[in-house]
């Protein structure tokens, strides 16, 4: 236990080290512990500033709760205030309904259900599911959590403020009835990203494809931009010294400054349909994929004075180097993480160098799950069947460290990770596992 005398003035040697010692502790504790408060966590990365267990019994990580969730989603977890937040479909008034639903973070109870908005979906993501979608369909956005409120973007456009406590609704706004937007085919799948006073989404509106909102009221910040947008969550980064908002439209990546939405650069990458993966960066490389034989590229931000620009280093067409709608993990020059296109159950999770593009290997038998990096330089990955795994980040071989079978469902999405514990989630059901190593 701290002493009083450790936060003395006393110039002691001693007490000098003393106070050194235990500002270590204090650091090493956080550094063990943290929220994950939006999709892909705190810088939208999918990386994890915390250490987890590296070795797991034969029957997996202890199970500290499981909780059913019927009618399927491919929403992610946001944790932070002891709650976990997903979204969810389940029946209401004149059909099924798009929820929120807040769980207890240490033991799974309900706390609360938020009703967003009609939960129906394009096909192939009808109530009967095809080939493409068998076994359900649901909410894909993430919530994102701050302070004592919670926002959220369903399938309809519609970005809502909650109480974090109640699930009360603070504010909403209707960005296709309020804004004159449009819906695009399968519904909006991307998650609201927050920085500081504002939340970023995609709109299809005249003029205003990339918006910005104030988080207190819900007023608009700026909106711009005439693209179409995409399924892909946008992202923030600092490139170069310049803290940028990443889109990625149909068009392909707009970079434009958090406070004003004024552009900064762009890269072509157009397609026809969609892709729901969001840009990797890395330093000043950018990375960004779409299926249905687009493929993937490799761009290089370079800054001239006050002007950026986008060039393309490597480029590769068709679905063999194609993240579809799982976004990679970036360490050490290469990205990990699942490349395919309608793979399910079977699609390999790669090794790909940044710089050019090249496989560097590929094991088969993960569908079009979901990966964080953890541990500094371990991939924590998901299938899309549920099976778990912990492998090494190195581009020399795939080496499984750990691995069990989380979840029944499916699983199109990326685990979450707070406090030592893993939380994911399927199509049936949610999960949370004790890897701390205590």
């Amino acid at each position: 236990m701290m002493t009083k005398k450790t936060f003395s003035f006393d110039n002691s040697l001693a007490t000098t080290i003393a106070g050194a010692v235990t500002m270590g502790l204090l650091a090493g504790a956080l550094a063990q512990a943290a929220d994950w408060p939006q999709y892909r966590g705190a810088d939208h990365d999918g990386v994890s500033v915390e250490k987890i267990a590296a070795q797991w019994p034969a029957q997996g990580p202890k199970q500290v709760w499981k909780a059913s969730l019927p009618g399927g989603g491919f929403s992610s977890f946001a944790i932070a205030q002891g709650k976990a937040l997903t979204l969810a479909r389940r029946p209401g008034d004149g059909g099924d309904q798009e929820v929120c639903v807040a769980f207890d973070a240490n033991t799974g109870k309900e706390l609360w259900v938020t009703p967003l908005g009609q939960a129906k979906y394009d096909s192939p993501g009808g109530d009967a599911g095809t080939k493409d979608n068998r076994g359900g369909d649901g909410p894909r956005s993430t919530p994102t959590i701050d302070g004592d409120r919670a926002y959220v973007l369903s399938a309809y456009l519609v970005l809502f403020c909650l109480d974090l406590n109640t699930g009360k609704t603070v504010w909403k706004k209707d960005i296709i009835a309020d804004l004159g937007g449009q819906m695009i085919k399968w519904q909006s799948a991307a998650s609201p990203l927050l920085e500081g006073d504002l939340i970023f989404v995609n709109g299809v509106a005249p003029g205003a494809c990339l918006m910005a909102f104030r988080k207190k009221d819900g007023s608009v910040a700026w909106k711009g931009q005439d693209d179409v947008m995409t399924h892909a969550t946008p992202i923030i980064a600092t490139i170069l010294g310049q803290r940028q908002v990443i889109f990625f439209t149909k068009s392909g990546l707009v970079s434009v400054v958090p406070e004003t939405g004024a552009e900064l650069w762009r890269y072509a990458f157009p397609f026809k349909v969609s892709t729901a993966a969001s840009p990797v960066v890395a330093g000043d490389m950018v990375y960004c994929s779409a299926g249905y034989g687009v493929g993937s590229a490799g761009v290089k931000i370079a800054k001239a004075g006050a002007k950026f620009t986008a060039t393309e280093i490597w480029r590769n067409e068709g679905d063999v180097i194609c993240s579809h709608w799982s976004t990679p993990v970036y360490y050490a020059g290469h990205l990990y993480g699942m490349f395919s296109f309608k793979k399910f159950g079977t699609g390999p999770m790669k090794c790909i160098d940044m710089a050019t593009g090249k496989e560097k290997w590929s094991q088969d038998g993960f569908g079009p799950g979901g990966v964080l990096l953890v541990n500094g330089n371990k991939v924590l990955a998901v299938s899309d069947t549920g099976r778990m795994v912990l492998v090494e980040a190195s581009p020399e071989a795939y080496k499984e460290i750990a691995t069990c079978q989380a979840l029944t469902g499916k699983v199109w999405n990326s685990p979450a990770i707070s406090n030592g514990r893993i939380y994911a989630r399927s199509t049936k059901e949610a999960v949370c596992l004790d890897v701390s190593g205590k």
